[in-house]
């Protein structure tokens, strides 16, 4: 496994849809274990194949780091939602920068495992929430793009102490 460099704002990759993925190979496992560990090492909870520059619909999230439960999503689509949070969120291509963002509640995913099998996953709060930033991020769509209102330096001052 290895630490990947994360695409930071400004890079066009951002911005750009994702292919399916359609070889379920050892390039594939190689690329999710190093995100995971790229995700981990960064203090993340969610990491997509583009931030590591690979324009591949492949996602990894783990909402509980201290129990190392890596949910590796390929393809993923969300197949069904509902309620609506509202929260601060961030993202590690953007460092520094947060907003508030309105998600569902509740997400259904479905996608497939790293050998091509087909799985359904829920997820509620954070969950749900990390489910639709990254899928987001397969889109082209970054966070920013769905603000509500970005924070100021002044509220991101007090929400860090």
């Amino acid at each position: 496994m290895a630490i990947r460099n994360i695409v930071k704002d400004g890079d066009d990759i951002l911005v750009k849809k994702c292919r399916n993925v359609v070889k379920f190979d050892k390039k594939l496992h190689t690329l999710l274990d190093d995100m995971a560990e790229t995700m981990h090492r960064a203090n993340g909870v969610g990491l997509a194949a583009p931030q590591v520059g690979i324009l591949r619909r492949v996602a990894v999230i783990d909402t509980i780091p201290e129990q190392n439960q890596v949910i590796e999503l390929v393809n993923p689509k969300i197949i069904a939602y509902s309620g609506e949070q509202e929260g601060c969120e961030g993202c590690l291509s953007f460092p520094g920068q947060w907003g508030i963002v309105k998600r569902p509640n509740y997400v259904k995913v479905k996608a497939q495992d790293r050998f091509g099998e087909e799985f359904e996953i829920e997820g509620k709060e954070l969950l749900a929430r990390a489910f639709c930033h990254e899928i987001d991020h397969l889109d082209g769509v970054v966070f920013k793009e769905v603000a509500d209102r970005m924070l100021t330096k002044k509220e991101i001052e007090e929400m860090n102490g």
